[in-house]
Order: structure tokens, then sequence, then C-alpha cells
């Protein structure tokens, strides 16, 4: 009897997806639940989807620190909150203030950018019971949508991919505009962060940055980065090699709250084995496509340091 009930989260699925996955025609044939009809592609078994994101949180520094949300449905508009109530005290009998929410709402247009990929494996691999085949290919899918994503977090424009968490109309906001990086530049920088998002506000920077901010010192010879625990002013400092160099007209620092950078999820990840294209090389390919947006939906929490012509 199949156990198949046309479902990603049954066992079914699972078994026929990764028999699918090895060249099987057949087991192709009953991926229907699963099937994204605008790409051919199939999506994958619910406990792998799973194994699959948790490996794609370890790629990309922007997912553990930005908001991701799964907007498979809907529209292409999402609302972004903020507001400035307190409460207030008052004395017995007093008035107690009241806030109007409706305008807190600001709505932001959501794209939905194609992600690609193929990844060609030979078959004797794929088809060998001692190889972690599952393992291996989710690890590496994971791989290069990771690196893919974080170079458009950082540094996209909008046309056709995500707007960069750098992107000069929609980015970060610039908090100090100086002609080198010194200890002076990156304490303005901390404070031209309002201190309602200094709270979980990181550092970001590149390794060759990163080297710089080291050697810097204050006034009395103590160094500015704390190497105990890599943070700068009591706040982590996270590594990205897709932050520019400290070149001229550059942006090399970036420093606040990274949970307003949105990443949108339009469609998660789908695949699909290409059996007969590299067969005469011996090799299975496998076309996979991922569907998001992502953008800063509040400028203000996060400010660059931004290096003048000249200025390193």
């Amino acid at each position: 009897m199949n156990d198949y009930t046309n479902m990603t989260g049954d066992i079914g699925y699972e078994k026929e997806f990764w028999n699918a996955m090895r060249g099987n025609k057949g087991a192709e044939v009953k991926l229907d639940a699963g099937r994204d009809s605008t790409t051919g592609t199939y999506s994958l078994p619910d406990a792998t989807q799973a194994g699959f994101a948790k490996e794609l949180d370890k790629q990309s520094v922007f997912r553990s620190l930005a908001t991701v949300i799964k907007a498979y449905r809907g529209d292409y508009r999402i609302l972004a909150k903020d507001s400035d109530d307190i409460a207030a005290w008052v004395t017995e009998g007093g008035e107690i203030p009241a806030f109007e929410g409706i305008g807190d709402f600001t709505q932001h247009e959501v794209g939905s950018h194609k992600l690609a990929n193929i990844v060609r494996l030979d078959s004797d691999f794929v088809c060998d019971a001692s190889f972690s085949f599952e393992d291996y290919l989710v690890s590496r899918l994971a791989r290069n949508f990771g690196f893919a994503e974080e170079d458009a977090f950082v540094n996209g424009t909008g046309v056709n991919m995500p707007t960069g968490i750098l992107d000069t109309a929609a980015g970060a906001k610039t908090g100090v505009t100086t002609a080198a990086i010194a200890t002076d530049n990156i304490i303005t920088l901390f404070f031209s962060v309002d201190s309602e998002y200094r709270k979980d506000a990181v550092w970001m920077m590149n390794d060759r940055t990163a080297l710089h901010l080291r050697t810097l010192k204050d006034s009395a010879g103590n160094y500015l980065w704390r190497s105990t625990d890599d943070t700068i002013l009591s706040h982590k400092v996270v590594i990205s090699n897709y932050m520019p160099n400290p070149d001229s007209g550059k942006s090399p620092v970036i420093f606040g709250d990274m949970s307003y950078y949105w990443i949108i999820e339009r469609k998660p990840l789908t695949i699909r084995p290409l059996v007969e294209k590299y067969a005469v090389y011996n090799q299975i390919a496998y076309l996979s496509f991922e569907f998001l947006d992502a953008k800063l939906i509040r400028r203000e929490a996060v400010k660059a340091l931004t290096l003048t012509a000249g200025g390193k």
C-alpha cells in the first residue's frame, strides 16, 4: 500500500522526493503536492525544508540579525509599525493621555525576486548508498543561496534583487562622513544612532576594516575593540565580507539595529532534477529557486560611516 497522501509533510512525499532526486522519473510524477507550476520545480519535504533553513542561517549573517517574514500568500504590500507612545503618570481623576494608532503604520511595497542555482553531481555519487547525498545537497544549496543572499542584502540595487542595506536611497542613513576611520569617528557613529535603536545594535564590517579597527585606541591608550568578546563600546561586531573595503566614497562600517532589515520570503526553496541534460557526462543537475525580497524598513535604525574622496 502506498503511504503517499499528497502532502509535503508526509513520509510518502519525502520518499518519492528523494527517489526523484536520484533520477527516478517514475517518482517525480508523484510529487504533484509540492509542484510549483510557474517553475516546474518541487517543494522540499517539510523536514528537509527545516534542515535547509537551519543551514541557511549558518551561511547568511543577515538571517541571524534581520527579521524574516514568510509571505507565501497575500499581496505585495507589508505594514511596518512604529509609535512614540508612552504611558503617563496621572493624578486621581486626571486626564489619561490617548494616542491614535492608525498613523503608526507605514506601507511598503514588496517584490518577488528570483534567485536561481544549478548544482551538478556525478550520478555515481548520487546513487552510492554510502554517500550522504541528501545532507550534501541541502548543505551545498544553503551555501550557494546563503552567499548570494548576503551579497544582495548588503549591496542589492532593488532591481531584480532585494534592496541592500547600503543602498544610498533606501538603505542606512549616513551617520558620519569622514576622511579616515578614527576612534572619534566610531564614537560619533555610535551616538548618531538614536538610543531607541542602540539597545540591540551591532557593528558590521569586513575583515579588512576590522583589522584596522582592532588597532584603534582612545586618548588613554586603551583599544577601542575589546578582544575578549569582540565588541566595540559593548556592542557586538559582525563580520560580513560583502561589506566594502575602507576606500574612497565607500561605507565600510554600519551600526544599528539590524532587525529593522526585513527579509520577506515569497516562496520556499524548490528544486527539480535535470536528469537528461547532463546524462552524457554521467551527471544529474539540480535546478533550484528562491523567491524573496528584502529592505530596510526604518532607515534611521542603522547608520553608516562614509569615507570622503581620498579617505581611508
